[in-house]
């Protein structure tokens, strides 16, 4: 297992970490805790020492908490998320941060968070929202600052709002971050535009999520691809959306002259690619996903003319309804 440096804040995180929001069983359905153990132990035996997971992940923490008890975790860094206080997902433009993250919010939201999960401290505790309109404004970052010095978390980040990577650039330039939270993968292209090379200049770690566009660069959806009630994917990939993946696959993998099993090795890879990335966060249910995200990293790199074909096919959509 390859590392690299997470930003400034003197971390060297595992490439490949682990997202715990699927084992959380809150919005991604049919994770069951044994297995999601197992897959746990088998991850971090392959080398993966970073884990994300938050407040809002259902039963995440606790189950995060567990597995670092029962099976040890030495030298596993642990990432959570602090919701924000209106439940406003993502933020909306005009948000006070009073409203969002209130300094007692921030705190409450990380002591229950030590509780559920047995930890002492986290390595890293990051806002589940942002809009860059709060930079300079409210308490929160007097008391991001306040549990650091308490010793109860290590470094401070944001998970910048779903496919809105402009909105988070100034935080990384004002030098009070210590990392990002984003999604970018092949299809979403856009972070390298501008907040990567911010990142890069200001020293502030990358945590990429959605490297593989929740299964869509898996190959596994297709136009028959249904989900269980109350799984959330009901929406994301709504309407003709499983069509459109299926044709745009089809087209990555001829243009690649690949098959589709080799497509999430390759999307990862793509991920892993920028200079600015510390880790990519992928979700791992069972052993079998361990074992194969964990096997990308191993020090070899896509050839330029991999990138080339990559970079054709970015397909930047629109996820949300205008007000």
């Amino acid at each position: 297992m390859e590392h690299r440096d997470l930003g400034r804040t003197g971390m060297a995180v595992s490439e490949i970490g682990y997202g715990a929001w699927g084992i959380g069983g809150s919005m991604w359905l049919g994770a069951e805790e044994d297995e999601s153990l197992r897959a746990l132990a088998r991850a971090v035996e392959l080398g993966v020492d970073f884990i994300d997971t938050a407040r809002g992940y259902g039963e995440s923490e606790r189950i995060v908490g567990r597995f670092l008890r029962e099976h040890g975790g030495q030298g596993v860094r642990v990432a959570t998320k602090v919701p924000p206080k209106d439940q406003q997902w993502p933020a909306p433009s005009g948000t006070d941060p009073a409203e969002a993250f209130p300094g007692e919010h921030i705190r409450a939201s990380l002591e229950t968070s030590l509780r559920e999960s047995g930890l002492e401290a986290f390595d890293l505790l990051q806002f589940h929202v942002w809009s860059d309109e709060w930079v300079g404004r409210g308490d929160w970052l007097e008391t991001v600052q306040a549990l650091k010095q308490e010793g109860k978390i290590g470094a401070f980040g944001v998970s910048i709002n779903d496919h809105q990577p402009a909105n988070g650039v100034e935080l990384v330039r004002s030098g009070v971050v210590d990392t990002v939270q984003v999604i970018y993968n092949v299809f979403h292209q856009e972070p390298a535009e501008v907040l990567f090379p911010a990142c890069v200049e200001a020293g502030v770690g990358v945590i990429v999520r959605v490297a593989l566009d929740e299964g869509a660069l898996t190959g596994a959806i297709t136009p028959e691809t249904e989900f269980p009630d109350g799984d959330w994917r009901h929406g994301y990939f709504g309407g003709d959306r499983r069509q459109q993946v299926a044709e745009h696959v089809q087209a990555l993998v001829d243009d690649l002259g690949i098959t589709v099993d080799q497509l999430p090795d390759v999307a990862l890879r793509f991920v892993l690619a920028q200079e600015a990335v510390s880790t990519v966060i992928v979700g791992m249910r069972s052993v079998r996903n361990a074992e194969r995200n964990a096997a990308t990293s191993d020090g070899r790199a896509l050839s330029p003319e991999q990138l080339e074909v990559l970079a054709r096919h970015r397909w930047e959509r629109n996820f949300y309804v205008p007000a």
